[in-house]
């Protein structure tokens, strides 16, 4: 009786790992998106850069353009562009790190070790229904139904180009650089070896670029804070599809962490992409420089921003 309660408990660590893990990454993302999505009280922390370069309006503009929150096409620009670089920095150095690091390795093998020695069958089929979410059927699933009530909420036609820009695009890129880097995955689990090339994971590339994407359309029109909400459950999903990858000895600690990165800057890609031309989820920069009380141009009915 002892030992079959002991078992139990062991097998309870993995998903109390998930859970931690991934609630503990939403707060972050939630905490650090509440200030960069608060709308600002005043320009005058952009008025004061701007007015020392007053007598060069192109530089002026610029440096408007990249401080006012209130402009996707600003601060967002510039937050996406930041994510592109740092996620190329991120893989790059992966790349290099799994083939000349042993601590790596040691991290790789040991998180490997620990997921198949404290996984029992109920814990695995838990683990099974999280990393279902970023699953081939999953994500049709998913998309389509949150599609679906966005178009019906905040109509617009460049919606599913879109979604289909962020999924399949993620897809490509993913699955090209596995052909390249062409890592072997984890050994325990005989299934794994007929997966293909482990890095970067796709479940987790895939979790982290629809979660975002559907985060985005879901938060137009919407406050401030339930924009924060929002980017900390895109968050939290998309992590907890990366630990449960690893809990189920499929992938490494590192082809997840790769496969995040990945997502989030193809994400960040298209959201530059569709953000400030097609699906207009925020303003654009003309709007922040027409003067006040003056009547926006006239927009295509097809077209919705918030």
């Amino acid at each position: 009786m002892r030992a079959n309660t002991w078992d139990e408990e062991i097998a309870v660590l993995p998903v109390a790992a998930l859970l931690i893990i991934s609630i503990v990454a939403g707060l972050i993302a939630w905490a650090i998106s509440r200030p960069l999505l608060r709308r600002p009280a005043g320009r005058q922390p952009t008025r004061a850069v701007a007015d020392e370069l007053r007598a060069h309006t192109g530089i002026r503009r610029f440096v408007h353009s990249r401080l006012d929150t209130e402009v996707l096409t600003g601060l967002a620009l510039t937050l996406a562009v930041c994510m592109l670089c740092l996620a190329g920095v991120v893989i790059s150095l992966l790349v290099v790190l799994i083939h000349h690091s042993e601590p790596l390795s040691d991290l790789d093998a040991g998180a490997a070790r620990w997921a198949h020695h404290h996984t029992g069958e109920a814990t695995r089929r838990f683990l099974d229904a999280v990393t279902t979410l970023a699953s081939t059927r999953g994500v049709i699933v998913i998309a389509v139904i949150v599609g679906i009530v966005e178009w019906i909420r905040v109509p617009n036609r460049w919606i599913p180009v879109f979604l289909l820009a962020v999924t399949l695009g993620d897809s490509f890129v993913t699955n090209t650089i596995k052909g390249i880097v062409d890592r072997s995955r984890p050994t325990i689990d005989p299934l794994a070896a007929h997966l293909g090339p482990s890095f970067p994971s796709g479940h987790s590339s895939t979790a982290a670029a629809l979660f975002a994407a559907l985060a985005l359309l879901a938060g137009r029109r919407r406050s401030p804070r339930a924009r924060a909400v929002l980017v900390g459950a895109a968050v939290g999903l998309a992590v907890a599809v990366a630990c449960s990858r690893v809990l189920l000895d499929l992938h490494w600690v590192s082809d997840v962490v790769a496969g995040l990165a990945l997502g989030w800057a193809w994400f960040a890609l298209c959201a530059i992409a569709f953000g400030g031309w097609a699906l207009r989820l925020g303003a654009v920069v003309e709007q922040a420089s027409r003067p006040r009380g003056a009547k926006p141009p006239q927009r295509e009915a097809g077209s919705a921003r918030s």
